[in-house]
């Protein structure tokens, strides 16, 4: 059997990779819902509601137990390193949203206090959307969980 054969089999794989598309797509509706417009970009777009950071390491943890077991190596490996990435969303990347926005809002008040803008200051704004709230990350993973209980 080839790569392509082996990798298409990997039910393990694919779960996580289902529960993050699915999570992408929710971030499209979410927005859709709550912002009342349609933004495609959201499909690819890092922050938000869910997770999908946490849906794709969940659901890869979660089907690694399933399948490999509670108590194996791998399953070991994939929930500490699934438990990384969902602090990392909540904790450093919230902070660096932020930070952005704190910026944003200081460099807009640089352009208007001048009169006129600043050569020296980029007029490109930060990009805030960049990390999770524990509601969001909580929600990610969650997706991620069932999405594995399901096809497992």
């Amino acid at each position: 059997m080839g790569f392509f054969d082996t990798v298409g089999n990997n039910k393990v794989l694919w779960v996580s990779v289902l529960a993050w598309f699915i999570a992408q797509s929710l971030k499209v509706i979410h927005t859709l819902i709550v912002d009342r417009r349609f933004n495609v970009w959201r499909f690819v777009g890092s922050g938000g509601m869910p997770s999908s950071h946490s849906s794709f390491v969940m659901g890869l943890s979660t089907s690694i137990g399933l399948v490999h077991g509670w108590d194996s190596t791998l399953f070991a490996i994939a929930i500490v390193m699934a438990l990384i990435v969902m602090y990392d969303a909540a904790g450093v990347r919230r902070a660096v949203g932020k930070q952005a926005i704190i910026i944003n809002k200081m460099i807009e008040d640089l352009h208007k206090k001048k009169g006129k803008r600043e050569k020296n200051v980029t007029e490109q704004r930060l990009k805030e959307l960049v990390g999770h709230t524990p509601i969001e990350v909580f929600a990610g993973a969650l997706l991620g969980v069932v999405v594995a209980y399901l096809l497992i």
